[in-house]
């Protein structure tokens, strides 16, 4: 085992084989979030996690882990579904919430533990008093195992009869746990995003929150290595309505091919809110120039501005950050990128967004998304 940073899939293999006890990994771990902690938009890089939707539906009262559930209960308009099926694989693990016939409350989703207060208190314990305000937590949206399921194969309908009764037990999950991020000293929650009943199931987990409490939403299309990807296309048929009505204070924006459509959209992005323009790749080593950034930056704001008397290019330009589209390694097999490579995306991503706005924005090194 490597006993420096960084921390590789390499130490979780020899969990599993039994070469090495938990408490082993956990010191590693440490070591690893120490190495990369240091931006001011504060993430543990999700280092403790296999992947960044772990610790959510597999610590819910109520979900059920399936280790080998029929490929035929996922939908097929998730991409690695289809790249899966096309490998002649059959099965896939996952979550369902299932009946309980021995517990009163029927099967319901219920929070009995925390999910990320361990990550939280590691991640205050190692950086300056004045950067606790800068710790962001990173949590997959509630609408996840939904998405890839369905109405009719997320839940049980002897324990919920319809979706609003599932999110609404699940929203509570969700607003009990960003309570007690909230009272640990956690000023920053990320979801991950889509309509109707995804924006209202992420407004039932936001719903009376403090008002210095920052929520934020990363609209993540899949970064898988390969350049695999849940969506593609511009904001547009979903541009009023999510960016009027989900209830977060900043928008994490994936800008940086064109599988992510023009800016136009923005002009129906409403004041008061932050837009973070993800302009800089985490897919490969290219490095995006200053001028470039600069420019999509201004077209973006002039879009905001045009045809809008109560908006000015500088007030749109004061609503916008830049920042990568994603994380470096949304799963463990990562993307083609040393750690320099990394490095130097950062720090340039870092310097323009300095130059031209004196604030930095960053999604986290997680892994998401």
């Amino acid at each position: 085992m490597h006993l420096t940073p960084p921390f590789r899939a390499e130490h979780r293999e020899a969990l599993e084989k039994g070469e090495c006890t938990l408490e082993d990994v956990r010191a590693l771990e440490d070591e690893a979030i120490k190495h990369i902690v240091g931006i001011k938009g504060i993430t543990d890089g999700e280092i403790r996690r296999e992947v960044f939707f772990e610790n959510v539906f597999d610590n819910l009262e109520g979900m059920t882990f399936i280790p080998n559930r029929p490929l035929s209960e996922f939908k097929s308009y998730i991409p690695h579904i289809g790249i899966m099926a096309m490998m002649g694989m059959q099965e896939s693990e996952s979550f369902y919430c299932t009946a309980s016939h021995t517990r009163s409350f029927r099967g319901k989703i219920k929070r009995t533990k925390p999910w990320y207060a361990d990550e939280f208190k590691y991640t205050k314990s190692i950086v300056a008093p004045e950067d606790v305000k800068n710790i962001k937590i990173t949590m997959c949206s509630p609408s996840w195992m939904h998405q890839r399921h369905g109405s009719d194969l997320t839940y049980d309908l002897s324990v919920y009869d319809n979706d609003d009764e599932y999110f609404d037990d699940l929203g509570a999950a969700y607003r009990a746990e960003i309570k007690e991020l909230y009272d640990l000293g956690c000023p920053g929650v990320d979801h991950e995003a889509l309509l109707d009943t995804y924006i209202r199931a992420i407004n039932v987990c936001t719903q009376g929150r403090p008002d210095d409490l920052n929520v934020s939403v990363h609209m993540c299309r899949g970064n898988f290595k390969g350049g695999v990807h849940f969506s593609e296309g511009g904001y547009a048929r979903i541009a009023v309505k999510v960016f009027n009505t989900l209830d977060v204070d900043t928008f994490y924006l994936e800008y940086d091919t064109d599988r992510s459509g023009d800016f136009e959209p923005l002009k129906y992005f409403p004041a008061g809110k932050v837009a973070v323009l993800g302009l800089v790749t985490t897919k490969s080593p290219k490095l995006e120039s200053a001028e470039g950034i600069k420019a999509r930056v201004h077209e973006a704001a002039e879009v905001m501005s045009k045809d809008n008397p109560n908006r000015s290019k500088q007030d749109a330009l004061n609503q916008l950050c830049i920042s990568t589209q994603c994380g470096f390694a949304s799963v463990w097999q990562g993307n083609p990128l040393t750690e320099e490579d990394e490095k130097e995306e950062i720090g340039a991503a870092c310097q323009r967004s300095l130059r031209k706005f004196g604030r930095i924005e960053y999604p986290g090194f997680f892994d998401n998304s």
